[in-house]
């Protein structure tokens, strides 16, 4: 299901998404824009993912990157 809306953009935007969709990289402006929304909403994601991580408080383990790679392929083994 789609919604259409209508949205004001300012020049140098509208140019960005003109030039995005004359490059070839997008079928339409309509393109372009639900990726920059798709971006957003990931990124604002990954914030919030971020803060909560902060707030848990520290780790109980100090785990170096060596030991979380050895711990992600021992469950990837075991999957």
């Amino acid at each position: 299901m789609t919604e259409k809306i209508s949205i004001s953009l300012t020049d140098e935007h509208a140019q960005l998404v003109q030039d995005a969709v004359k490059s070839g990289d997008y079928a339409s402006s309509s393109e372009v824009i639900r990726e920059a929304l798709r971006e957003w909403k990931a990124r604002h994601l990954l914030a919030r993912l971020w803060d909560e991580g902060l707030a848990s408080g520290p780790a109980e383990r100090d785990w170096s990157m060596r030991d979380i790679k050895a711990e992600a392929r021992r469950r990837k083994a075991s999957a």
